[in-house]
Parts: C-alpha cells; structure tokens; sequence
C-alpha cells in the first residue's frame, strides 16, 4: 500500500525532539472507537481520539514486498470490568479496524499516516477482579482472497443475480452432449 507521509512529519524528522504515536480506529456498527497511545483527548483529522497511554499496546505491522496476508493484534491492559459489556455485546467480527500513525510538531498533532486497515477477527478477555485485558487480532483485508466463492453456473444462480436472464437455460443440456470439433461427425452420413 503506497502511502503519503505528511510534509510536517518529514519536516520534524529533523527536530531535536520526535513525538511520534500511534491511534486506533474499530468502526463498530454502533459507533467507532478511537484511541491513542497517549494522554488524554486528542483531536486529530478532524475526529476526537482518547487517550490509552500505555494500556494500548499494538503488535508490529509487517509489510513484505510480496503478495501476503500479514495482521495485527492490539491489546488494551486495563479495561474497567463495565465495559467489558461493550466488548462482548456488540457484534464485532469482519469490522473494520485502522491503525494510524502520526507525530506532534509544536504541541499540535500532524495528519494520521494510515499504516494498517483490516477486519476485527478475534476478541480475546482476560477477565480479572478489578480490570481486565483486552486482546483484538485483526486480519490483513487480503484475507479476502482466501474465502472461497460460491458460485453455481446453473440457471436459477444467474436468475438469482439477474432476473430475466436467459444466458445460461440450455447448460443442463450441454453436459451430456457430444460435440465434434475440426473434423466431420461420424453420425452424419456424407
């Protein structure tokens, strides 16, 4: 995935002091969550993001240079057990999840650097007395290339897709048929 960097970001590189962070987006069907690995609210493109500090820990994000299907796993440490509720409540498999990265130039966060986007796959709790942990493993969205498409060449399949559709009602009958190509049909009398 070709990405643009900030020109601030590029800029700061250079600075004496590089802040760098990272921040989460799940896009639940009710509402998104959004957090980062810092302090308090963060206001960044024009969304409110809150801060995990160092409860969000987000795995490597691997990126090779050939076809393949790499994820992620983001754990938040932590959680108060009445919003483990949240967690197990709302339908969370096959949403999407982003991770961004970004940077702070003179106090003000940069543009987020989208840096991974998947589907939410599995959700692990360890649930303690007082708090617990959260664990999302998140699938690359080339997982897609390995679910498998069914699809029927029949009639009644393409009708389903598209109704009035003729294209495929003498299939059925093909199956069975032989069929004489580049040379004489020996059923037929010369």
């Amino acid at each position: 995935m070709t990405r643009e960097i900030p020109t601030a970001t590029l800029n700061s590189l250079d600075d004496p002091v590089f802040k760098p962070f990272f921040a989460l987006e799940l896009l639940f069907s009710s509402q998104a969550v959004r957090v980062w690995t810092g302090l308090g609210e963060l206001t960044a493109d024009g969304e409110t993001w809150l801060g995990a500090g160092e409860v969000l820990s987000i795995s490597p994000v691997e990126e090779t240079s050939e076809l393949s299907i790499k994820g992620a796993t983001v754990s938040l440490s932590g959680v108060p057990s009445e919003y483990l509720a949240l967690a197990l409540d709302e339908p969370y498999q096959g949403r999407v999840a982003k991770i961004y990265f970004g940077n702070f130039v003179s106090g003000s966060p940069t543009d987020l650097t989208e840096i991974f986007s998947g589907y939410m796959d599995q959700l692990n709790i360890d649930e303690g007395e007082e708090s617990s942990t959260i664990q999302l493993r998140i699938e690359n969205k080339l997982i897609d290339l390995e679910r498998p498409r069914v699809a029927r060449f029949t009639s009644q399949y393409q009708k389903s897709k598209f109704s009035g559709d003729k294209g495929l009602d003498f299939v059925e009958d093909l199956q069975d048929k032989e069929l004489f190509w580049g040379g004489p049909n020996p059923n037929t009398k010369n």
